[in-house]
């Protein structure tokens, strides 16, 4: 279950943001249970790129045995 405050992984690009399948970002609202969920992303530093309204189907819980990714923003 995701809640609050999780950080989460992209399950899928969202182009219109300028978001790639594997960015993280954090919960930052859940609209009730399976109905979705406001996540911001941010840069390293700490910049707000966007937030974005995503279904559940287009995020995932990160797990401990994972690595982050960077990569520079083309926006």
């Amino acid at each position: 279950m995701i809640r609050e405050l999780d950080t989460v992984a992209l399950t899928v690009d969202i182009p219109g943001h300028g978001l790639k399948t594997g960015d993280i970002g954090t919960v930052v609202l859940v609209h009730g249970e399976n109905a979705g969920f406001e996540v911001e992303f941010t840069t390293l530093d700490g910049e707000t790129i966007t937030v974005a309204s995503l279904y559940p189907s287009q995020v995932r819980s990160i797990g401990p045995r994972e690595m982050p990714h960077a990569r520079a923003l083309t926006v």
